[in-house]
């Protein structure tokens, strides 16, 4: 008989899927690595376990204890199923500006959900880093997992996504394009990948609002390049601990508008029912078209499920509502 003995050994081993019709103007081969077959159907499955398992083994989470933790959704969904196998607590806080389904889910797993504002300073004690940060310390036996500056957060890609990728092109694989939020897994893949072969390209995608772009190219953290934005789980208003600037080759911004047309044009014209986060990934592998050559072959990262997002990017009505259709 064949089965996993929880739902947390079903996580990695995703597959790689090609890209067809979006990316038929590029002279290369497009392959998605596919991380919504994870159980919570997110990348962040991996680094979630592998975060839990480390504070266990040191003591930081304790029989019992409970997991607080500031997340866009994704995350909070892995620490979720992991909690409920291991048998802690689950505290998720979260943003305003989130899908009301990311948070609908989080509750549906039995996480206590604190919704903050999206518009205030990371500093600021309203701030979804700070609540946080706030409940980990006032809460008893808890611990507060700080995604952004975990290393447990890279190393997981480090030790799972990277070798997958590297295992599933056969080595042969010239690009790496990912969407870039708290790091982990640009910086534990790229320098998986960048270790087997230092001439990979390791390319994050940014949003406009975000800091990532402006910082790796001058080495500058200019508060004027931060401003609101729509697009969901990618870009900072902070330096997280885990973005490795020193493997990243370059990053391309995307606009709000183009991410949410590009994640409805995934679905309706390969199929492939993904997130916000794919969509600005597909858009930014096209605007470094000129980077690539008939021989490359370039996997970009989809990060979740567009269940997340049916009352946004796949609602027609509040894509009207933001002019991002006619």
């Amino acid at each position: 008989m064949n089965y996993a003995n929880n739902i947390l050994e079903t996580i990695g081993n995703t597959p790689m899927v090609k890209i067809n019709k979006l990316t038929a103007s590029l002279p290369c081969l497009v392959l998605a690595k596919y991380e919504t077959f994870n159980p919570g159907n997110s990348v962040k499955d991996r680094m979630a376990l592998k975060m839990i398992e480390d504070a266990e083994a040191d003591g930081r989470l304790k029989p019992g204890g409970t997991i607080v933790e500031g997340t866009s959704g994704n995350t909070g969904m892995g620490l979720a199923l992991a909690a409920i196998v291991k048998g802690y607590k689950m505290i998720c806080v979260t943003t305003d500006k989130q899908s009301k389904e990311k948070v609908d889910i989080l509750r549906a797993v039995g996480s206590e959900v604190y919704v903050c504002p999206t518009d205030v300073a990371p500093e600021d004690p309203r701030s979804y880093y700070s609540t946080a940060a706030r409940l980990g310390k006032e809460i008893p036996n808890s611990w507060y997992v700080n995604q952004y500056d975990n290393p447990s957060n890279a190393q997981a890609h480090y030790e799972s996504t990277g070798p997958e990728i590297w295992q599933q092109t056969d080595g042969k694989i010239t690009h790496f394009i990912v969407g870039v939020g708290t790091g982990g897994t640009i910086s534990g893949v790229g320098r998986y990948l960048k270790e087997k072969n230092p001439e990979i390209k390791i390319w994050g995608i940014d949003t406009y609002g975000s800091v990532f772009k402006k910082y790796h190219e001058t080495g500058i953290f200019d508060q004027n390049e931060i401003y609101p934005y729509v697009t969901e789980g990618i870009g900072e208003d902070i330096l997280p601990a885990n973005v490795n600037f020193g493997i990243i080759d370059g990053f391309t911004k995307v606009t709000d508008k183009d991410a949410a047309v590009y994640t409805q044009k995934l679905a309706k014209e390969e199929g492939m029912f993904v997130g916000n986060s794919a969509g600005a990934a597909i858009k930014g592998v096209l605007q470094l078209s000129e980077h690539f050559t008939k021989d490359d072959v370039v996997v970009v990262l989809f990060h979740d499920h567009g269940s997340r997002y049916v009352g946004k990017m796949y609602n027609p009505e509040w894509m009207k509502k933001m002019g991002y259709i006619e």
